[in-house]
């Protein structure tokens, strides 16, 4: 066998930080979201180190430019480097990337590519960087997520009906109530419905991505969430102590 057929292959990809996590005394175990490669663990080896060349350098948000070798479920990382420097997230914004981060964690498989999905991931994060308009905090947070959350289940194969009511066909008509049917759509609420209901215009709206109605906004929460929560399989988001957790404090 010639020699260099021992040599490890290296590949090479766009990437975001998800998590790190301490790998014996000098190494860390990182989790990153790469372009054409899907959702990779990475060894990096001795990179708490002062002299590391990857100290300092695997902190979430920041897209970087980064290669690997190894044939394992857990790769050795080579190298990485910023593509470039942006400031870090603060505030209601840091916890929102947090958020996304626990989804993508959560939601995709090892090695299971999806460009378009990073692509949004990596405008989004330009998106969370933006001054928040207004003094009410959170107004600008709320439709970015949605937005994610929607184009996260449709990257995995769990596209969310919103203009159609999936038992007659119909389209939505704006004036009337709905309910959603996990995995199969919205469909008119009887009279007795005990499922939460939204109105067809809050379909439409979510549909359309536009948020701009408060009452679209708060009812895309209620059932983004509702649907999160089926598809993550009773996994629990710690995101969503950490928010809890805030506010009672």
């Amino acid at each position: 066998m010639p020699p260099a057929a021992n040599k490890p292959r290296h590949q090479e990809d766009s990437a975001f930080v998800l998590h790190t996590y301490p790998y014996g005394e000098t190494s860390l175990i990182a989790e990153v979201f790469t372009r054409n490669h899907g959702r990779l663990g990475l060894l990096a080896k001795g990179a708490k180190r002062p002299r590391s060349a990857l100290r300092g350098m695997l902190l979430a948000f920041q897209p970087l430019a980064i290669t690997w070798f190894g044939k394992n479920e857990l790769r050795t990382l080579g190298k990485a480097e910023w593509r470039k420097a942006f400031p870090q997230l603060s505030g209601t914004a840091l916890i929102c990337g947090f958020y996304l981060n626990e989804l993508i964690l959560k939601l995709t498989r090892r090695e299971d590519p999806h460009e378009s999905l990073f692509d949004f991931y990596a405008d989004t994060m330009i998106q969370l960087r933006k001054p928040e308009p207004g003094a009410n905090g959170g107004s600008q947070y709320g439709p970015l997520l949605r937005r994610f959350e929607l184009r996260l289940l449709k990257e995995l194969g769990y596209a969310v009906c919103l203009d159609r009511d999936v038992t007659s066909g119909q389209p939505i008509i704006p004036s009337d109530q709905y309910e959603y049917l996990i995995e199969r759509g919205p469909v008119m609420a009887p009279p007795d419905s005990t499922r939460l209901q939204l109105r067809g215009q809050s379909l439409l709206d979510m549909a359309r991505e536009d948020y701009t109605d408060p009452n679209t906004l708060q009812a895309a929460k209620q059932l983004m969430r509702q649907l999160i929560n089926h598809y993550l399989g009773g996994q629990q988001l710690h995101t969503r102590q950490l928010i809890r957790d805030l506010r009672e404090l």
